[in-house]
């Protein structure tokens, strides 16, 4: 256990981890040593957040099964608890962390409400608007030891004796649109991680693989898949109506059907990859099962905040980057305008490669076809544009 986990509380992953550690069977002494943390806090943490549900086929509401008596306290980890007809106990993880999250909350926005301070604030503050003075004003005014943003909360929660109405700007605030952010939980990395890429490369001799990333245009808006072959830098992708883990496992069913139906297994092709944590990637069955759900290739992922670690799919962005610069939307953009643009990248001659063109070393490693089923054809050196006129004509 390290210091700088020991002393923070438990996120949504740790959470996750406890869950899938307890249906495993693992104790808490072995989970905290997973997560870095005591084992006495696994042990509170599953006692605080025990969720007991009674089924239909319950014999005795009121009975207690012995194995609840001691350690893990749940029934997670036992084998019969689709058939026990006795009450059950769950730790659900996501259920743990609302309650966390909404205590909270709770204490840092709680007022003490039998204060004289506060009632004082509340005073001034609402004769103050009432005047039609601004907040900064009426605080600074009166030097009174509470923040705008405390005051806003306060009036939000309704503590305050005037009302959002009062307020000649709170009335105009638009709110937040807030969308909940995908990631790949920690218990999906488990033998994934980038320790374990250097590990499986090292002891299968591996020396190429494929960089996977995504490439944003509006914020919001069509994103692009896009792998890169280390080997020789031919890079193709595939047209993202959002960043969401169910697009990008579409996608790359549709593209192990594709290639199914020429004849063309997904791991002869692709048998490795490497990318990052962004939650567009969580789906790593997708990735990794064949159509029949058996493993046909390994994922791993790039440490956080890393993407040194695949180097090759980050510098081929920019050459994309020369033809749609950031910040410009692909929501115009067909699968037909992201084949375009990487038929051309993609026969741009390398000095690493003594001239030669990622398209020409791709090919004649796998054939010209399976190039054309990931959507790119070569294009002549004299017919390649590198720059947006390339969209434009």
């Amino acid at each position: 256990m390290t210091e700088s986990t020991a002393k923070k509380h438990l996120t949504l992953e740790d959470r996750t981890e406890i869950q899938d550690c307890l249906h495993k069977g693992m104790t808490f002494k072995a989970i905290a040593r997973r997560i870095g943390k005591d084992p006495t806090t696994i042990s509170k943490e599953v006692k605080k957040h025990i969720q007991t549900h009674i089924s239909l086929n319950c014999k005795d509401e009121t009975a207690v099964c012995p194995m609840l008596l001691k350690a893990p306290f749940v029934c997670n980890p036992c084998q019969k608890r689709r058939t026990c007809r006795l009450p059950k106990r769950n730790y659900v993880a996501k259920l743990a962390h609302d309650a966390y999250e909404e205590l909270l909350t709770e204490c840092r926005s709680g007022i003490p409400p039998g204060k004289e301070e506060f009632y004082e604030v509340d005073k001034v503050v609402s004769e103050g608007i009432k005047k039609g003075q601004h907040l900064y004003h009426i605080l600074q005014t009166n030097k009174l030891n509470v923040s705008k943003s405390t005051v806003y909360r306060h009036l939000k929660q309704g503590y305050l004796s005037i009302n959002a109405m009062d307020f000649t700007r709170v009335v105009k605030f638009k709110v937040r649109k807030t969308r909940p952010s995908e990631y790949v939980p920690k218990a999906l990395k488990l033998g994934r991680t980038y320790d374990d890429f250097l590990a499986h490369t090292d002891e299968n001799d591996i020396s190429s693989w494929v960089e996977m990333d995504t490439l944003v245009g509006r914020i919001g808006g069509k994103l692009v898949l896009t792998m890169d072959f280390t080997f020789c830098n031919f890079m193709f992708g595939s047209l993202l109506d959002n960043k969401s883990s169910h697009e990008v496992a579409e996608k790359i069913m549709h593209l192990k059907a594709t290639l199914l139906a020429e004849g063309v297994k997904f791991d002869d092709i692709i048998p490795l990859a490497l990318t990052d944590n962004g939650g567009e990637f969580s789906n790593v069955f997708a990735f990794e099962n064949d159509i029949n759900n058996e493993k046909e290739t390994s994922l791993f992922f790039c440490d956080p905040y890393k993407s040194s670690q695949k180097p090759r799919v980050e510098k081929n962005h920019t050459l994309f980057r020369d033809i749609v610069p950031k910040g410009e939307s692909f929501d115009s953009f067909t699968q037909k305008t992201v084949n375009l643009i990487f038929s051309h990248i993609n026969s741009v001659k390398r000095k690493i490669y003594n001239g030669k063109t990622p398209y020409e070393l791709f090919s004649f490693t796998y054939g010209e076809n399976v190039a054309q089923m990931l959507g790119v054809d070569s294009v002549h050196a004299t017919d390649v544009i590198q720059s947006p006129k390339l969209l434009k004509n």
